[in-house]
């Protein structure tokens, strides 16, 4: 198993109000240096529907910008852990991401949780923040049983600013 520090930084504006926070990124997203990489995940369709603007056919400068004129910031809970390939359930030796760090100076009023193991992260190294955070269900493909409809669903009531 690997030992791996996440590799980017956090996508965050002064102007961000929604973190969306992952575990760990993919392989895929560790060889390009960016999130949601794979080609089978959901997420950038997800906000592609959500906001009406085209996050998937995006390259990732243009993927940037649209996530700051949405408000969003992204990152994941953990920094750097032992992995194998992109398996959450393989997770192991966490050092978790400094949130505080993350938030500071930006107007972040609601954080995204994207998957069940980030949520298990989240919730074990990040407690201070749960009064603020909203758990999903994972845009990844290892999430295939969930209807993508359901799935969108959920993300876009999540998205939301009240």
């Amino acid at each position: 198993m690997e030992r791996l520090t996440h590799g980017f930084p956090p996508l965050v504006r002064t102007h961000s109000t929604i973190l969306i926070l992952g575990s760990f990124p993919s392989v895929k997203s560790r060889e390009s240096a960016f999130f949601y990489m794979h080609p089978q995940n959901k997420f950038w369709r997800i906000l592609t529907d959500v906001y009406g603007d085209d996050f998937v056919g995006a390259d990732i400068d243009a993927k940037t910008a649209l996530l700051f004129k949405h408000g969003l910031a992204l990152y994941d809970v953990v920094e750097a852990c032992a992995i194998h390939g992109s398996g959450d359930a393989s997770i192991r030796n966490v050092v978790p991401s400094d949130l505080e760090k993350i938030m500071a100076g930006t107007g972040i009023r609601k954080i995204v949780i994207n998957g069940a193991k980030a949520w298990q992260l989240f919730q074990k190294y990040d407690a201070a923040y749960l009064a603020i955070a909203v758990p999903l269900p994972s845009t990844s493909p290892a999430n295939a049983a969930m209807p993508y409809d359901t799935l969108l669903e959920r993300w876009k009531q999540a998205l939301s600013i009240d």
